[in-house]
């Protein structure tokens, strides 16, 4: 099992924190903005004599309510056709061990969700990479790419729209292409839609329920955390009309009985959040991004595209291995009490050797930390640079 690249510096940033340092998270997507008072009062309000377990599949009118949701995105389910799950990441490794057995292949688009790759270690499976690269914003590899790798033991096909760690977000004529290879080849296909309400062009968000003629091969995977700040009480979903996988799916429910009972109850009242705050948290980062992305562009040889989704970007440092640099920044260096955390981009590629030079940054802080951040990043690279070389 690879272990995390954005929490394995975790200690490092203990050990800072303890020595009185001022530690700016960059590393991990966990925002920083409240949770809805709808959710919030959910849970001060819960009001009963017993915590039971609740339904394997999750409860009936978290799932109801979840059908209203989808349909405003024009992603027409029926409750059936949804199981809730333990936070997103439970759905993505239900997912395989239902549909994947040891040995078969899923494509993976990298740099890619590290914990991708953990599942399908868990399973007995194989990632296959295409490398989408910096210099061309992380756009989606050719079509040529993508049947080149194709073979008797692939699957599945897995993507993340909006991407993390890139904020790429794929446009409808690469998602009619990834329908065509799936069709072609009688693929699943895994797609990670968790920041939907985080893209930033003007162009219409594209699900992979939205393909016409795959809509048996699709498991939708989604999650609450993001949007409503909720990553705490980890609830996430499995969506497929696909009955088998269903079936499937359920044996690896039952197996760990029931999601979280406190979860599913804040996350149905979640539903119920007004319009008023999803916007202000949408126009909250695109202010972020903007200010982020400038503020990295602006600093000698480090480079940034504009992440048009999600709220991550990665970054090229002028460092050999960044690594190593995250490491340092967390160890030996404090400029004015303070210090940067970031995840290295490394752990984000399957490849061996790719990405030793690019960080992941989530635009999760407010703008005063930000700004304070990117002044401590410069110190640090003009600092780490100065150093004599090994």
């Amino acid at each position: 099992m690879p272990a995390s690249p954005i929490r394995k510096l975790v200690p490092l940033a203990d050990r800072a924190k303890a020595r009185g340092m001022k530690v700016y998270h960059l590393n991990i997507g966990q925002p920083d903005l409240p949770t809805p008072q709808c959710a919030l009062d959910a849970l001060k309000h819960i009001d009963r004599k017993i915590l039971e377990y609740s339904p394997s599949e999750g409860i009936l009118s978290l799932r109801q309510k979840l059908v209203k949701y989808y349909a405003k995105y024009n992603i027409n389910v029926t409750p059936e056709d949804i199981i809730i799950t333990t936070g997103g990441s439970e759905a993505v490794f239900f997912s395989f061990m239902a549909c994947l057995d040891p040995g078969d292949e899923i494509i993976v688009p990298e740099p890619a969700y590290a914990n991708y790759m953990a599942f399908a270690i868990s399973c007995g499976a194989k990632i296959r990479t295409l490398t989408s690269t910096i210099d061309n914003g992380f756009a989606l590899p050719s079509l040529e790419e993508f049947e080149n790798l194709i073979t008797v033991h692939t699957k599945a096909i897995l993507i993340c729209n909006p991407n993390n760690p890139t904020g790429y977000l794929y446009s409808r004529r690469e998602m009619e292409q990834i329908r065509d290879i799936v069709k072609r080849n009688n693929l699943f296909l895994f797609s990670d839609e968790v920041y939907r309400e985080f893209c930033y062009t003007g162009a219409p968000y594209v699900s992979a329920f939205h393909l016409q003629g795959i809509e048996n091969n699709v498991v939708l995977v989604d999650s609450v955390s993001k949007r409503y700040s909720e990553c705490g009480i980890r609830i996430g979903a499995l969506i497929t009309k696909n009955p088998q996988i269903r079936q499937n799916v359920m044996k690896w429910c039952q197996a760990r009985l029931s999601p979280p009972l406190i979860g599913q109850i804040i996350a149905e009242a979640s539903l119920d959040t007004p319009e008023e705050y999803l916007q202000d948290v949408y126009e909250e980062y695109v202010e972020r991004r903007k200010f982020l992305v400038d503020g990295i562009n602006r600093i000698p040889g480090c480079y940034s595209p504009i992440p048009m989704g999600a709220f991550y970007t990665l970054v090229r440092l002028p460092v050999d291995d960044a690594d190593k640099f995250c490491a340092w920044c967390l160890n030996d260096f404090e400029y004015e009490g303070q210090t940067v955390m970031m995840a290295p981009a490394s752990g984000f590629y399957t490849t061996p050797g790719i990405g030793k030079d690019q960080v992941r940054m989530a635009y999760v802080l407010n703008r005063e930390d930000l700004e304070k951040a990117l002044v401590v990043l410069q110190k640090a690279l003009e600092t780490y640079n100065s150093l004599p070389k090994e």
